[in-house]
C-alpha cells in the first residue's frame, strides 16, 4: 500500500504552502511503482570509471547496501538519476524506507494538488534558438553524407522563468494526470533542485534472470481527429527515414545484448506506441541475462546512452554531440529509476522532462537526425516533445 496517511496528513494541512513529494523520490510504471521517504546515504560517485568500467561503482552500491542492512533497512533499494555522460557524478541515494504500490493510487492520491496554482511563466528563452538548432541539424546531416556517422541526437533546452518557485507535486500532479500511461519520476537533487517527468521509454526492466527493454525511435505528432491521427501513425510506420532510425538503434542495442544473453528476442519489425501527443516507433527487446547476479543497474549501464539518446557509433556521435550542442546534456537524456539489494529494477530514459531550481524551469527535447532530416521538421519535432511538459504550465 502507498504511504495514505503521509499523503492525508499534508493534504489536511495548508495545502497551498506544502509539498507532499518535497525530498521524496517517486517513480511509477505498469509493474512497479513507489515513493520513499527519508535518506539513508546519497551516492555521487560515477557510474564508470576512467577505463570505462562499472566495477569500483558497483563494488561500492554493495558496500552501501549491506550498511543499510545493518542499520535496519530491510531490501534496500538505490534510486535517482543516472547522466547522460556515465562519467559524471551521479544524483543516486538509499533512502530509508519505500512503499511499493501502483501507478493509479499514486496518481489518485496526488490529484488533490492539482488545485494548487503554479507560478505564472513570466518569460520563455529557447537554447539554442532556431537558426543555431537548425544549423546545427545541417552540420550533422553534412557530416553523415559525408559517411562519418549514420545517426546522431541532437537536443535543445527551453528555459522558463516564473514568478515564484515551482510547486513540485502540483506540477507531477498535472504531469501525471496527462500522461497516465508514461512512467512518472521525481527526483530529490542536491541545492533543492527537482528533476520530473513523464518518460514513455523503459531503457531495461530486471526481475530474477529475465530483463525486457522498449527503445523508442522515430516519431510523428498526434492529430486531434480520429481518422487524421491514425492515418499518420500509419504513414509513421511506413517511413523508409523513421524506419532506418530506428533499426540504427536496435542494431546497437542487440550488439550489446546478445553476448551477455542465454536468450534474446528482438522482433524484426517495430510496432506503434502513443502518447498524449506523439507516435512513437517501438521494439520491445526481452531476454534472460546469463550472469544472474548482474544486478539492473548495471545491464541498464551497459545499455546507456543507447542510439535512441546518442547516435550510431555511439562514440562519434557522442563527439559530434559535445562539438555540436552548445550546452551539458547533465541529468538530461540520462537514465533515472530504481535498483533493489537482489538485483532487480527498472530504469527509464530521462526525456519528457523538467529540471526545477527556485525561479527557473529547463525543459529538454531531443531529435534523432539520420542523412534524410529535415532541419526545420527536427526544429518542429523538438517543440511538439517540449509540449508534453509545457502542457502541464497550460502552455502551448
Amino acid at each position: 500500500m502507498v504511504e495514505i496517511t503521509a499523503i492525508e496528513n499534508i493534504l489536511n494541512s495548508k495545502i497551498q504552502q506544502q509539498s507532499a513529494l518535497n525530498e521524496r523520490f517517486l517513480f511509477t510504471s505498469p509493474e512497479t511503482s513507489l515513493i520513499t521517504s527519508g535518506c539513508f546515504k546519497r551516492i555521487s560517485q560515477p557510474l564508470l570509471d576512467n577505463t570505462g568500467n562499472q566495477v569500483a561503482f558497483q563494488q561500492a552500491l554493495r558496500e552501501q547496501f549491506r550498511l543499510a542492512r545493518a542499520a535496519g533497512i530491510t531490501r534496500p533499494k538505490v534510486v535517482g538519476a543516472i547522466p547522460f555522460n556515465s562519467y559524471q557524478p551521479t544524483a543516486l541515494f538509499i533512502p530509508e524506507h519505500v512503499t511499493e504500490t501502483d501507478r493509479e493510487q499514486l496518481i489518485t492520491q496526488l490529484r488533490p494538488y492539482q488545485q494548487i496554482s503554479l507560478a505564472e511563466v513570466i518569460a520563455q528563452q529557447a537554447f539554442p534558438d532556431q537558426h543555431h538548432f537548425t544549423n546545427m541539424v545541417s552540420e550533422a546531416v553534412a557530416a553523415m553524407k559525408r559517411g562519418e556517422l549514420d545517426k546522431v541526437v541532437l537536443s535543445r533546452l527551453l528555459k522558463l522563468s516564473t514568478r515564484a518557485p515551482i510547486n513540485s507535486t502540483a506540477l507531477m500532479a498535472r504531469i501525471m494526470e496527462q500522461n497516465p500511461d508514461n512512467y512518472h519520476f521525481h527526483v530529490p537533487l542536491s541545492g533543492q533542485e527537482v528533476l520530473t517527468g513523464a518518460s514513455p521509454e523503459l531503457l531495461l526492466r530486471k526481475r530474477g534472470s529475465l530483463f525486457s527493454s522498449r527503445p523508442l525511435a522515430g516519431s510523428a505528432k498526434r492529430q486531434v481527429e480520429w481518422g487524421d491521427d491514425q492515418e499518420i501513425g500509419e504513414r509513421l510506420l511506413a517511413s523508409q527515414k523513421d524506419r532506418h532510425e530506428h533499426q540504427l538503434v536496435i542494431e546497437g542495442m542487440t550488439k550489446v545484448l546478445t553476448p551477455i544473453a542465454t536468450q534474446l528476442s528482438v522482433p524484426e519489425t517495430p510496432h506503434l506506441v502513443t502518447t498524449s501527443k506523439l507516435w512513437h516507433l517501438a521494439t520491445t527487446i526481452q531476454g534472460e541475462i546469463n550472469q544472474p547476479n548482474e544486478n539492473a543497474l548495471e545491464l541498464a549501464g551497459l545499455l546507456h546512452p543507447t542510439p535512441a539518446l546518442s547516435g550510431y557509433p555511439h562514440q562519434l556521435a557522442c563527439q559530434l554531440i559535445q562539438q555540436l550542442e552548445p550546452f551539458s546534456r547533465d541529468l538530461f537524456g540520462g537514465m533515472v529509476g530504481w535498483c533493489d539489494d537482489e538485483g532487480n529494477g527498472e530504469w527509464v530514459v530521462t526525456i519528457r522532462c523538467a529540471r526545477l531550481h527556485q525561479q527557473l524551469v529547463t525543459l529538454f527535447a531531443g531529435a534523432g537526425i539520420v542523412p534524410a532530416s529535415d532541419p526545420l521538421s527536427e526544429w518542429h519535432e523538438t517543440g511538439t516533445k517540449l509540449s508534453t511538459m509545457l502542457q502541464a504550465f497550460g502552455l502551448h
